[in-house]
């Protein structure tokens, strides 16, 4: 007898089974000590598509929405068939007492198992390995506390219930508005209110008129002045006032009525999630959500030098503490000074690092303790690498002080303010001193202020007016658009609801960034150098649908009944009841949708299947004329609405043969056609067939 683990992928089994001794060979699996070891590619299961529950669903048409299917089934995907099927061979071997699920922990690995599970009829007891790092260290302890499957039953529910209501929502309202407009459209739970946000930035740019305004700035010798008025406002409308202004002050003696010096503090930032982490990374490296993903994934199985990266949790568990000294121990090369930096500072149970309240499935993405020299990196992973084990070193520095200094210079009847800053204590920036790259700040706040006393006195050298303007917002790019998905409740009007909704979000840690790259592919969105644009067709399609799937609101609430869910906090029927109402709602508001001129456009994907006009008047509304494709006879009128269809296996439950283009002439021309076999009837656009044992 053996235990069959079932990992999500072959290089994760191939680590495993290493581990666990098992480095026989065998048939898509390791084998050894009692394991058998094998792997899914990812999803091999997945839910069917609406034309595999029902023939009728093949043809789009709006009389057929909406598709609510009582239960949803899953499939074998076609492409992995082979492997699914030595999994399930596996599963229910004789020879297998019971099953480890070792696919990723969280949400998505839990559904990849399940899935494969039932569709392969297993019944076997199944344990749960539940790690947040890829070493061997971790893997021997996560098999030494294995849990009953029983345990991710709520988060299982909650996966099931995210791709069945992502199934529901896209499926019809994609058919009901793609029906609506004529031009293929893709509609989702989290990404149409994710291409709104970028709808609404393009909105604001578009109607955004600049506006000149005028500075004046005076030059003191050892510092500089910006003109403010006696509401502290920089700006001023006319320019005759600023150049007059100006003349007024040059050449004049200045008295320092102001200086003030205030004391601040900054704390070390947290540790990374993965959203932060790809915010930072497209902000220091240029990377997309989607590289920094695949890339952080990366060094968590391949390499074994971050844990477990599709987290959204910025803590540790106190647990841990002797983990992340052995881990800043073990730092090197340019690294190894921040992490014994980091040490004699003292590692200690800090609330801003430890707190076990503050923890999801997952903590937060550290390094694993293994040293980085041996390992092989790009450019681009050592980077994702450093800012982690940076970040990690970091959080034991001491804090940022400094003093922020404020002056007002008064000459004559003008004020001019100057502010600088005077760092008391380094803290936690030395580690990013030799990394960081200069921002570009205001002339006024470039040089260092002198020491300055109330009642010092400056001759005011020069002074002039600079006109300058405002500007537009600036385009979303992977770093603000990721923001403001995961701060989804900010975008709601309502105060009172805002309140409520702060902490939704859209998407997951693990799922935004694929959401961009599909706005991308079905062509909403572009990439403008390092922005974000919505694109006229992903503007329209905002304008043609309603706020429900629009909004933020609606699927921020959803994803955090998802995570109540999964957490055995709230009623998965009630969530299933209102997917099901938004669905139905949106394919009746399909009906009413807006006139909206989307542009015509070539079907992207795999070619049309080949179609054929048959020059036969269509039967049915006497204006088509029927065609053929590789399934189906039909009008060629049918985006008109007429529903004239005669599937070529019609007859074949009924005992009679497939219907070819020479039987349907016959049939069009003679009413009906005597075979060997029996009869076919054809009247009015409509077949039917009599058995030879039938007929009289």
């Amino acid at each position: 007898m053996h235990t069959l683990v079932v990992a999500e992928k072959p290089s994760v089994a191939r680590d495993i089974a290493r581990v666990l001794g098992a480095g026989e060979r065998g048939d898509n699996c390791l084998m050894g000590g009692g394991y058998v070891v094998t792997w899914a590619l990812g999803h091999l299961v997945t839910l069917k598509e609406p034309e595999e529950l029902d023939e009728k669903y093949r043809r789009w048409r709006v009389e057929d929405l909406p598709i609510l299917p009582e239960r949803m089934e899953t499939k074998v995907i076609k492409k992995t068939r082979s492997q699914f099927l030595a999994v399930k061979k596996w599963m229910n071997d004789a020879q297998t007492e019971k099953i480890v699920c070792v696919t990723d922990s969280g949400r998505e690995g839990e559904l990849i198992f399940r899935y494969i599970y039932e569709q392969a009829g297993c019944t076997k007891p199944v344990s749960r390995l539940w790690i947040s790092s890829m070493t061997d260290e971790a893997i021997r302890a996560g098999f030494e506390a294995l849990a009953p499957s029983s345990e991710y039953d709520a988060l299982y529910r909650s996966a099931r219930c995210r791709a069945d209501a992502d199934w529901l929502i896209g499926m019809n309202a994609t058919r009901a508005f793609t029906l609506r407009y004529g031009v293929l459209l893709s509609i989702g739970r989290v990404q149409t209110p994710t291409l709104s946000m970028l709808v609404k930035r393009r909105r604001e740019i578009d109607a955004f008129v600049p506006k000149v305004y005028y500075t004046v700035r005076a030059d003191f010798g050892d510092y500089k002045g910006v003109y403010i008025d006696a509401r502290g406002e920089k700006r001023i409308e006319e320019a005759q006032q600023a150049q007059t202004i100006a003349a007024r002050v040059t050449g004049m003696q200045g008295r320092v009525t102001r200086a003030e010096r205030e004391q601040k503090t900054e704390r070390p930032p947290l540790l990374y999630d993965l959203t932060t982490l790809q915010r930072e990374a497209h902000a220091q490296l240029g990377l997309t959500a989607k590289k920094t993903l695949d890339i952080a994934q990366k060094l968590y199985e391949q390499h074994k030098l971050l844990t477990y990266p599709r987290t959204d949790s910025r803590y540790l568990s106190r647990d841990m503490l002797q983990k992340v000294k052995n881990t800043l121990q073990s730092y090197d090369g340019e690294l190894a000074p921040l992490g014994k930096a980091a040490l004699g500072y003292g590692v200690r149970l800090t609330p801003r690092v430890f707190d076990d309240d503050k923890l999801t499935d997952h903590h937060a993405i550290i390094p694993t303790g293994k040293r980085v020299k041996s390992a092989s990196l790009t450019a681009d992973e050592r980077g994702i690498y450093e800012m982690v084990a940076r970040r990690l070193a970091a959080a034991f520095y001491p804090d940022y002080r400094y003093d922020a200094l404020k002056v007002v210079t008064q000459v004559g009847e003008d004020a001019f303010l100057s502010t600088g800053k005077s760092v008391t204590q380094a803290g936690w920036k030395d580690v990013y001193r030799d990394v960081q790259r200069t921002k570009r700040k205001k002339e006024d706040e470039e040089a260092p202020l002198p020491p300055l006393s109330e009642g010092d006195e400056r001759l005011c050298k020069s002074a002039k007016a600079v006109q300058e303007q405002t500007k537009p917002p600036k385009e979303h790019n992977d770093a603000s658009l990721l923001s403001e998905m995961e701060h989804a409740g900010r975008q709601i009007e309502d105060e009172a609801l805002r309140e409520q909704m702060k902490d939704c979000a859209l998407g997951t840690p693990a799922t935004r960034a694929a959401i961009i790259e599909r706005l991308i592919q079905v062509g909403y969105v572009r990439r403008s150098g390092k922005n974000l644009v919505a694109t006229p067709k992903g503007m329209r399609l905002i304008e043609a649908v309603p706020a429900e799937i629009a909004s933020p609101e609606t699927t921020g609430r959803w994803e955090r009944e998802l995570s109540e869910i999964a957490r055995g906090k709230d009623s998965e029927a009630r969530f299933r009841q209102g997917i099901a109402r938004l669905t139905a709602f949106l394919v009746e508001q399909a009906g009413k949708a807006p006139e909206v001129a989307f542009d015509p456009e070539e079907r992207r994907g795999r070619k049309a299947k080949k179609v054929r006009d048959l020059g036969i008047v269509c039967p049915a509304c006497g204006q088509g004329k029927i065609a053929e494709n590789s399934r189906s006879f039909y009008c060629t009128r049918f985006r008109d609405g007429c529903k004239f269809t005669i599937w070529k296996n019609e007859l074949e439950r009924m005992g009679g043969p497939v219907l070819t283009e020479k039987l349907l002439r016959l049939c069009v021309e003679k009413g009906d056609v005597r075979g060997s076999t029996g009869v076919i009837h054809y009247r009015k656009g409509c077949v039917s067939f009599t058995p030879a044992d039938g007929m009289p």
